[in-house]
Formats: C-alpha cells, structure tokens, sequence
C-alpha cells in the first residue's frame, strides 16, 4: 500500500504490520473471504450484521447487550452473537474478511481498546485483541457515533458530503464527523464528544465531572428526567398514564405519545431542547462548517419535526450571515443499520484500502463551489 493510500485512510504503520503478518499466515488456506461484519454495541441491545464485499446484508442477529453482567461477560456475549448470526445462517466464518464494531465511548485507536463506557460501565476492555483472537481476522472497533456518521456518509443522508457531522441524542449525546471520506479522530483516541461540550453552569452531567454540559439539558435522559416531575405534578396526564414516573419506562416513543395526545408541558420541554441542540449545531458551523449535520438516534426518530423545525430555527437565527446558505441540518435515514454498515465498510477501507468511495472523489470535485441548500 503506497504512502498516499495510508494517509488516506488514517492507518498507522503497526497497523498495516499486522495486516501483513495475517496475510502471511493465511495465505495458505485459500479461502474466499468475502463476509464483513458490522456490528453495533448499545446500552441496551447490540446487532450483528454480515455483509457482502458489495455492502449488501446477508444475515442480521439481534440482542440484549445486559452491559450490566461486566465486560468479561459482555465480549463473550459479542462474539457469541456473531457466531450464531453465521450458524443460523450456514455462514463458514474462514469467510470472514474482517470485523467492525462501533462501541459507546473514547476508543485507543492504536490498540482498538474501549476505554470507558459508563452506559456500560465497562473500562479499558480489549476488544480487539478479543475479536481477533476469537475469529482469527482484522478486526477494527470505533465509537459507535463515529461509525454511525461514516455509514450515513457512505450510504444515507450525508452521502456526497465533503465534510459531515453527527449529533445523535440518546441516553447522553453522541457526536462524530467524516472529512474527505475519513473519520475525524483525536491525539490516538476517538474524539467528537460533542455531548460533555459545555453549554451552560447548569446542573452535572452523570459522570460528575462536568457542570452545564449538552447532554444534560437535551439528551433523551435529562428530558425524561423532567417529564418525570411534569407528570408526578399532575401537568402531563397523558404521559403519566402510559408511562408513570419511572424515568427507565420514559422513552423516545412515550414522550412523542406525550406531545401527540396533547401535554403541552412535554412539548414545551421537548422544543427547549431542542433550542439547546440548536445552539450546539450553531457551535459546530462556527468550527467546522460542515455542509451536512445529521441528528440521529431514537429521540429524533420518535420526534423529526419538531426537532428540527426548532433546530434548524436557531442555527438560521444564531449563525453568522456567511454561513447561513452553506449547511443542512437532515435527519439521519438509516435508523439502526447506520452503526453496522458505517462499521462494516469502515473495516473494509482500512484493512482493504479500495472502497470506491465516491463522496470524496465528488466532494473534492466541487472544493471552491458554494454548497446548494
């Protein structure tokens, strides 16, 4: 692979050592290997997909993460799932020509470790070395945002972007961004924490660290946190009666029936939030200028409009006049499938390095020219 190519695609060279050393090692077996896996690990549920060297899925296996039994329990329960999405499906994992997993939280990029997840509260956990090991193949792991960007980059609503962010609201606040066809990452670490950013002197986040952050004033989890006291006050009936007060039952889908049937006070909550989320996509266009940021994620899922209307309200209220005509704020279209496509053919660009990629060959087509919106 030529000096270009690495750059390109952001690969260290102890990388590419590795990639050398297990070509060496299996060029012997003669097998096709023509499978790629994407997988998706959430605070709730976690999806494998297999795909063909053409990204078209093949097999999906679907179930609940329990993050909670601790990380030794929680990979085994990774590959696990694996082997059966390729048992149930008369799949030979010899086939398989490499595995990405999107995982929530900072990843060392050098040694593919997930460093912390407190949705997990898994810490420093080797899940590369793990995968590899298990199925004696390249394996590439990723925050999970970042994979969810790079699929909507690839394949849904950022396709032919030259530079593309993510917010996707949830538990906390998620964010990622692709440039040129790579993924944006840090000093050897995944970077893009778009939700511990601070946004005001309000309350704490969950971790304790930090006062006043993104996540704690529109995540889904500080919203249900609210609505909680709005409906134990007697001010969202409807809520109160579907869901009750129990923050755990008060999801995307409870709060959108919230608005639907009338609580006036979800709604409220819901477009102030939004307003928040707002200032934050105004923040990313004074850094980045990106010409698309997707919002993701079950909350905008269960809320598009009313999300977005507020959203792109304040970013056209609150940006500089030079910026106003050059982004789009779009919703994400690929739902749960952004995270294991993104992460799939993300593996398949690095150990790879010929995806035709042609967003960036488009993007860079058009570098000089004003972005239509």
């Amino acid at each position: 692979m030529s000096a270009w190519a690495v750059n390109r695609i952001g690969l260290r060279s102890e990388s590419l050592n590795c990639k050398s050393e297990y070509a060496r090692t299996h060029s012997s077996r003669n097998v096709l290997k023509d499978i790629w896996i994407g997988f998706d690990l959430g605070g709730t549920k976690m999806l494998a997909v297999a795909y063909d060297n053409d990204m078209k899925p093949i097999a999906r296996r679907r179930r609940k993460t329990r993050g909670r039994e601790g990380s030794d329990s929680g990979i085994a329960r990774i590959a696990s799932t694996i082997k059966r999405l390729l048992d149930e499906n008369d799949l030979d994992s010899d086939r398989i020509a490499g595995i990405g997993i999107g995982c929530p939280g900072p990843i060392d990029l050098e040694s593919g470790r997930l460093l912390s997840t407190p949705n997990l509260g898994w810490d420093n956990v080797d899940i590369q070395k793990f995968l590899s090991k298990e199925f004696d193949c390249n394996v590439a792991v990723l925050n999970d945002v970042d994979a969810g960007v790079y699929g909507e980059y690839r394949f849904g609503a950022a396709e032919g972007s030259r530079c593309a962010v993510g917010i996707f609201p949830g538990t906390g606040i998620g964010g990622g961004c692709v440039y040129e066809g790579k993924i944006l990452q840090g000093a050897g670490i995944s970077c893009m924490e778009i939700g511990h950013t601070r946004i005001s002197a309000g309350v704490r986040c969950s971790g304790g660290e930090i006062p006043g952050t993104l996540e704690t004033e529109a995540s889904r989890l500080s919203i249900a946190a609210e609505a909680a006291k709005l409906a134990y006050r007697g001010e969202a009936p409807s809520l109160l009666e579907d869901a009750g007060t129990d923050i755990a039952e008060i999801r995307s889908g409870a709060l959108a029936s919230s608005v639907k049937n009338g609580d006036k006070a979800v709604k409220r909550l819901i477009e102030e939030a939004a307003t928040v989320l707002g200032y934050a996509v105004v923040n990313v266009v004074h850094t980045l200028c990106p010409d698309k940021i997707i919002l993701g994620g079950g909350l905008v899922e269960a809320m598009e409009d009313l999300l977005l209307d507020n959203i792109r309200k304040v970013a056209r209220e609150c940006v500089m006049p030079v910026y106003k005509d050059r982004f789009k704020i779009v919703a994400a279209k690929l739902g749960d499938d952004a995270g294991v496509m993104g992460s799939a053919a993300w593996a398949k660009l690095q150990f790879e390095g010929d995806v035709d990629d042609e967003n960036q060959k488009d993007s860079k087509s058009d570098d000089g020219k004003k972005s239509s919106k």
